[in-house]
Parts: C-alpha cells; sequence; structure tokens
C-alpha cells in the first residue's frame, strides 16, 4: 500500500497571484463601474470606463508584480552568491553551521554532523539554501509567472462586470454590476480557500466583506456627486 501525502506549498507562488489577480479584477472594476453608473451615466460611459479600467488594472497588475517579485529574486540571488562565497572560502565553518540546525531540530550531535557531511558532499549550496535560507526550487521567485497569472485574473476577473454593463438594463446596473459581482467574489473566495486547505466559508466572506465596502463606497461618491460622466 503506497503512502502519499498531498501538501499544498507548492500551489503557494502562482495561487497567491492568481487569486489577488481575480480578486483585484472583480472588485476594482466593479467599484469603478459602480461609482460611474451611480453618477448617472451612460451605459456608454460606464462601457468605456469598464473597459479602460480592465486594461489599465490588468497591466499595472503585470507590472507591480513583475517588480515585486523580481526583487524578491534579486534578493534571493544574492543570498545564494553570498552563500557560494562562504561556501568556498570557510567550507567547515559552514559545514558546523548546518550541523548546528540539524541538532536544534532534534538530532543527536553525532548524527547531525554525519548528515551535515553527506549533504554539503552531495550538494553543498542546495543544503544550504533549503536548510539555513529556507529557499527551494519549488517556491522560488518567478517574476514572468506572478506577472502573467496576476494579468490574466485580473481579466478574468475585470470581465465579469464590464459583460454584466452589456446585459443589464441601465436603470438597475448598479444594483445588478454589485450582485453579480459579490457573487463572484464569493465563488473566488471559496475555490481559492479550498485548493489552498483553509474552510471555503471563510475564504468567501472574508472576500466578499471587502468587495462589498469597495462598491459601496463608490456607489456613496458617484451618487454624491451625481453628474453624467463625459
Amino acid at each position: 500500500m503506497r503512502h502519499g501525502e498531498r501538501h499544498r506549498r507548492e500551489r503557494i507562488a502562482w495561487l497567491r497571484a492568481a487569486v489577488l489577480g481575480a480578486n483585484d479584477g472583480i472588485v476594482s472594476t466593479a467599484s469603478l463601474v459602480v461609482g460611474v453608473a451611480a453618477a448617472e451615466a451612460t451605459r456608454h460611459d460606464v462601457l468605456v470606463a469598464g473597459v479602460a479600467g480592465l486594461v489599465a488594472g490588468a497591466l499595472s497588475m503585470a507590472a507591480g508584480e513583475y517588480v515585486s517579485v523580481s526583487s524578491q529574486a534579486d534578493t534571493e540571488r544574492a543570498d545564494l552568491d553570498l552563500e557560494k562565497r562562504e561556501l568556498a572560502a570557510q567550507p567547515q565553518a559552514e559545514e558546523d553551521e548546518l550541523m548546528r540546525i540539524y541538532a536544534r531540530r532534534g538530532l543527536e550531535p553525532d548524527l547531525a554532523r554525519t548528515v551535515a557531511r553527506q549533504l554539503m558532499a552531495k550538494d553543498a549550496l542546495t543544503a544550504h539554501a533549503r536548510d539555513e535560507l529556507g529557499l527551494t526550487e519549488e517556491l522560488a521567485a518567478r517574476p514572468l509567472q506572478a506577472a502573467i497569472a496576476s494579468a490574466a485574473t485580473f481579466a478574468v476577473g475585470a470581465s465579469v462586470p464590464v459583460l454584466t454593463i452589456l446585459l443589464a438594463p441601465l436603470a438597475k446596473l448598479v444594483l445588478i454590476v454589485s450582485i453579480v459581482s459579490l457573487l463572484c467574489l464569493v465563488a473566488l473566495g471559496a475555490t481559492a480557500a479550498r485548493v489552498g486547505g483553509a474552510p471555503p466559508a471563510v475564504g468567501a466572506a472574508r472576500v466578499a466583506l471587502w468587495g462589498a465596502i469597495a462598491m459601496a463606497a463608490t456607489a456613496a461618491i458617484g451618487t454624491l456627486f451625481g453628474t453624467t460622466v463625459a
């Protein structure tokens, strides 16, 4: 009988970027649409605002994720370069450091020394990257992947309120966009939580709450100014 465990840590990078992109796409675009519609704009004006929000938001998410994750990748490379130099200059000190790490985790000192020595003999840099720096190939920063995932999921999320503009009656546009967007946020939050191993109800509630606050705020601003957007 085979023993297998399915862990979710390898999903962290892409799941975070995808959820952030989709959530931001729905919330920001729906809030923009609701705010403009509440100001008694025409359907054309609301649609232009929604499409502009989709394009600008997707590109902004891509740029932001790429810059942010690139900074993380730069830091990881710098740490690895430093570790390479230390391994070349002080191999015994680096072995001692690795041994102490394993000893703190519960191994007997002699066994910790043996493990450290054998792992360093096989691949010293990988051993130190994993056990000293906490860096693994599975969780390594991937700027381009994060940028594409965020931009694509933002566009998918933003398309929800944009398509709703085309289908909903103008008189009830604010209400229908809000309801449809909140339902999608609930589904997104629940799905993301389930994929990540968390309770779906908790994920759905926190995403819907912040989405409702954002749309209520922009609707209030649009109603307050109450002028047609040209």
